[in-house]
């Protein structure tokens, strides 16, 4: 998937300086937009939309749930939350879990289901 010319796989690991990252996409635009001396600034500011957009959307999430008093850890990128916001469903809440492979599905209040990935079993 693209996001204004960044894909998923150009995104900087987690350990990754987001300067660098930054700095290597403004190098890309200059490179893709013929090598225009002088857009120093605009390639820059346009990588670092391109690059913290990006970076955003794919950033991931989890949440904790307690299932048989098994702890599942289940991770969420903000993309595939569908509207989902961290603190929505409150520590302690009673909710309705189901478990598919790695997988782990959270009912919501509105009866939208939460899809997770299964990063983590605690128990």
């Amino acid at each position: 998937m693209e996001t204004d010319g960044i894909t998923a796989s150009q995104l900087p690991d987690p350990g990754t300086d987001l300067q660098e990252a930054i700095r290597h996409r403004a190098e890309e635009i200059y490179i893709q937009s013929g090598r225009i001396a002088g857009r120093d600034l605009e390639n820059w500011a346009q990588a670092e939309r391109e690059v913290r957009l990006a970076t955003r959307q794919y950033r991931r999430a989890a949440i904790l749930v307690k299932v048989n008093g098994v702890q599942y850890v289940g991770e969420y990128t903000a993309e595939s939350a569908d509207g989902y916001i961290p603190g929505e469903i409150g520590t302690g809440s009673l909710v309705v879990v189901r478990l598919q492979g790695d997988k782990m599905f959270v009912e919501r209040s509105n009866g939208k289901e939460l899809e997770t990935r299964i990063v983590r079993k605690i128990g």
